[in-house]
């Protein structure tokens, strides 16, 4: 059983919609404000806290708060309510209602996402990451893969922001290193050393490991996660090469993806923004008037690398869309309506090519 119950009040300001999630230590709402409407609520499962213990359980909406950018999750508020005879700690967040990179990763299908809007999106990772690797000392997030970044429409396309940073942590400044922590198929080998080891270079091979898995809709390498922090050989076969999957990608973007996989940090980008750079500067081919662009094979079974999931349904997607559609004609709830054609498309990939032109006019505020 769930923190919080639909219907709830919160501090006479939010009304619990729905639950959305959890994690190892939260639980996350779908809420909505009285004044500013919906919002995102991370609930600490760990109740009865003393004042410290719940400042410090803050740390990840404190980091927020101070991590301003376009590309990173905006915070909105972090307070305390009275349970029946305990104190809850809680921030709230911008909430959207695509959801992850995984969600927008697996409502592709069989199909791999196109290459364009694959680095668009790894493009607007690296922007909002790379204010946190400036910072001084840098901040390091630790747990980057899909899961953890959102994705939504937005008035000019799709919009990436950087989200869950629970595990944030600023690296020594004389070593530039922290303890290593995070998800294990996203973590480097040197996490797995005697020493694990964890700094923005390994921010960077999550950064690679997401953008194989968006190009080829494989991981790199099977990281066993029942051998736990004990999976050094994992990394001794050869990496292959995304276009062995993937045959759209060309040998500059190829690079680029095997350079933020370098074995050794000191061979990687050094930091996201690095990475941006080289990103910035790849142009996708122009293919000649005798070439012919192949898609890579795949298979639903691909999109589960990642473990099991809600399956894609079409009908449930089409009576979401179909309520989006006429809830659109209602007067002033166009963005309801966004919303609702975005959950839409989780659920059927074909409503994403069909009505993402129309999403975006809606948060525009207009109605076609």
């Amino acid at each position: 059983m769930g923190l919080l119950e639909s219907g709830q009040i919160i501090r006479d300001t939010y009304e619990v919609e729905r639950f959305l999630g959890e994690g190892a230590f939260a639980e996350v709402y779908r809420v909505r404000h009285r004044f500013l409407g919906r919002q995102a609520m991370k609930v600490f499962k760990r109740v009865g806290m003393s004042f410290d213990e719940i400042q410090e359980m803050l740390g990840e909406a404190i980091i927020l708060s101070q991590l301003k950018h376009p590309n990173i999750v905006s915070v909105c508020d972090a307070n305390v309510f009275d349970t029946k005879d305990r104190v809850c700690g809680f921030f709230t967040m911008e909430y959207l209602p695509g959801g992850s990179l995984d969600k927008f990763w697996r409502s592709h299908g069989n199909q791999i996402i196109p290459i364009e809007t694959t680095i668009d999106l790894i493009k607007q990772v690296c922007r909002g990451l790379s204010q946190a690797h400036r910072e001084n000392p840098p901040i390091i997030h630790r747990d980057i893969k899909p899961q953890n970044i959102l994705v939504g429409y937005e008035a000019d396309g799709l919009r990436a922001r950087v989200s869950d940073f629970g595990l944030a942590k600023k690296v020594n400044p004389l070593t530039l290193h922290a303890t290593a922590a995070g998800t294990l198929a996203f973590k480097p080998p040197e996490a797995f050393a005697e020493r694990k080891g964890d700094s923005c270079a390994a921010d960077v091979w999550a950064l690679g490991v997401t953008l194989y898995l968006l190009l080829t809709d494989q991981l790199p390498f099977n990281v066993d996660p029942d051998l736990g922090w004990g999976n050094h050989q994992a990394f001794e076969k050869e990496l292959q090469p995304p276009s062995q999957w993937n045959p759209d990608v060309d040998p500059a973007l190829e690079k680029i993806v095997l350079r933020c996989m370098e074995k050794r940090p000191t061979k990687r980008f050094a930091t996201a923004r690095d990475l941006l750079d080289a990103l910035e500067s790849w142009k996708r081919p122009v293919l000649g008037p005798n070439s012919s662009s192949k898609r890579a094979a795949t298979s639903d079974i691909s999109k589960s690398v990642l473990g099991a999931h809600s399956p894609v349904n079409p009908e449930e997607g089409r009576n979401l869309a179909s309520a989006a559609l006429a809830k659109a004609k209602q007067d002033g709830r166009l963005l309801e309506a966004a919303d609702l054609m975005e959950e839409a498309f989780n659920k059927s990939p074909s409503l994403r090519m069909k009505y993402a032109d129309k999403v975006r006019l809606w948060r525009c505020g207009i109605s076609m």
